[in-house]
């Protein structure tokens, strides 16, 4: 393969790479307008990861699949949303716990179901490109409209909470919820309420995004999610809580991804720090930002 070649097919996984960082990412965005840090995300993928896998197995219909991973992880973000907003339990560590619970659940899960504490791999169909016609054309072809369902649907969910949020009186009142729960109470309404929504959105889109991750394997993997919650708050505290500029950072981090799986190719350094790319430039770009923030309230 030539450089150009190579070049498309690094930003074509780029591309798909984004697509569960940019799922959880926006769920995050959510709840972070509302004034509560989800760290809940990396567990909410993890299940939706593996019941979205299991129920496509189980039933032989990625839809039927993707609902129950949909499912499994909304029903935990309603958990965490009444012991944070009801019991008023720390939500830091109530995040941890899920994640916790997540990790240990699915191991068990999958030790009682499948006897093995490692892969589950499944026969399913892959996910569909609904414009496989299109991916035929130059450079943009395979880039774009080369990906699945799933990774098109995250660009839509990108501009419809950006709707949401500036254009509707739902996403003023999450807005508020958050920088000013006084202006809600006046209208007589409940902030907690617009936090548990934002909660239980979160947990949707972590739905997606795990089953993004497991039926692209046609697989579930222990630690499947491998530090994209984390990876997706980044993004948030980034893209400046707006979901262009959400979008914009989770690419940048997909980026970092797919270009060490292809350096593994040409670049004669261990394997395991050829991996750690995506973390390193998460960690680069959050301190790079922190910086970048600092100056700009120096010359203000």
């Amino acid at each position: 393969m030539n450089f150009t070649s190579n070049l498309i097919a690094m930003l074509s996984g780029a591309v798909s790479a984004m697509t569960p960082l940019l799922f959880a990412a926006l769920g995050g965005l959510f709840t972070e307008l509302t004034g509560m840090l989800n760290i809940a995300l990396e567990g909410m993928i993890t299940l939706g990861a593996f019941f979205g896998v299991y129920g496509s197995a189980l039933t032989g219909n990625l839809a039927a699949g993707i609902a129950l991973g949909i499912a499994a992880s909304t029903l935990v973000s309603w958990i965490y949303g009444e012991i944070t907003l009801r019991l008023k339990a720390n939500e830091f560590i109530t995040g941890l716990a899920t994640n916790l619970l997540a990790s240990g659940l699915t191991v068990i899960l999958s030790q009682k179901l499948f006897d093995t504490k490692g892969v589950v791999a499944f026969k399913i169909a892959p996910l569909p490109v609904l414009t496989a016609a299109l991916a035929k054309i130059p450079v943009v072809g395979p880039i774009f409209f080369g990906q699945n369902i799933l990774a098109q649907l995250s660009w839509l969910l990108a501009i419809f909470s950006w709707v949401l949020i500036r254009k509707t009186p739902l996403g003023m009142r999450i807005r508020a919820a958050g920088s000013n729960p006084k202006a809600i109470t006046a209208l007589g309404l409940k902030p907690d309420h617009y936090k548990l929504v934002a909660i239980l959105f979160s947990g949707i889109t972590c739905g997606l995004a795990g089953s993004y991750l497991s039926l692209n394997l046609s697989a579930y993997v222990p630690n499947i999610s491998s530090g994209r919650g984390w990876i997706a708050l980044v993004a948030i505290y980034l893209g400046g809580r707006k979901p262009s500029g959400i979008l914009a950072a989770c690419f940048i981090f997909a980026l970092a991804e797919s270009f060490s799986n292809y350096a593994q190719g040409f670049l004669h350094v261990p394997s395991e720090f050829i991996l750690a790319i995506p973390y390193a430039a998460s960690l680069l770009a959050l301190i790079l930002g922190s910086l970048g923030r600092r100056n700009r309230s120096q010359w203000h």
